[in-house]
């Protein structure tokens, strides 16, 4: 990693950290550049905006998310444990809500739904792993994987986000997913503890 990248990731951090001890409304500029100890200018060589740097420290979370995804194609797990895990993995966590919450609100809705786009061409390549071996061992049978994704990933990213949802929505979902990858009934019935915890 180049001296400058890394200086780059160090500011993320340092804001990343802020924005959940402190809210990001309540964390300035001003505050980033006095905890990371550098001048006003090199902040701004980096980031445009407070409004940027919070667009790019999601984009961190995504990458970090993803970096969990990998070791999870790369295990011992089921095919459809993988997948639950896969998705469990681009969830943030908890921890996170201060960020989360920032999203979601309405003036941040461009930047909101920039981040769910980038979340979905992230988590792809990773699902298409898992659906591949899938179809390799007769548990999917289908084509246009990336398509069936994003159709499954947009569905529940609508359906699950903030808004309350019913055990009908959990069972139509299960019905959709199993139904676009080919599934037998019940092979994706592990999603429902997990739509559960929401």
């Amino acid at each position: 990693m180049k001296k400058g990248e890394k200086r780059k990731l160090e500011l993320l951090k340092i804001a990343y950290d802020l924005f959940l001890s402190k809210g990001y409304e309540n964390t300035s500029v001003d505050t980033i550049i006095e905890e990371a100890g550098i001048a006003k200018g090199t902040y701004y060589y980096y980031f445009e905006s407070k409004e940027a740097m919070l667009e790019e420290v999601c984009m961190m979370m995504i990458g970090e998310e993803a970096e969990k995804a990998g070791q999870i194609v790369d295990s011992d797990m089921s095919v459809p444990q993988k997948i639950i895990g896969i998705i469990s993995s681009f969830r943030p966590g908890s921890d996170e809500a201060t960020i989360t919450d920032t999203l979601n609100k309405p003036e941040n809705i461009l930047m909101h739904d920039k981040i769910n786009k980038h979340g979905i061409e992230a988590i792809t390549p990773f699902l298409k792993k898992v659906v591949e071996q899938g179809i390799e061992e007769g548990i999917f049978k289908c084509d246009n994987i990336n398509e069936r994704l994003r159709m499954i990933l947009i569905v529940s990213n609508a359906l699950f986000g903030d808004d309350p949802y019913t055990e009908n929505d959990v069972d139509v979902f299960i019905d959709l997913v199993e139904k676009l990858l080919g599934a037998k009934k019940g092979t994706m019935d592990l999603i429902r503890p997990l739509l559960k915890e929401g």
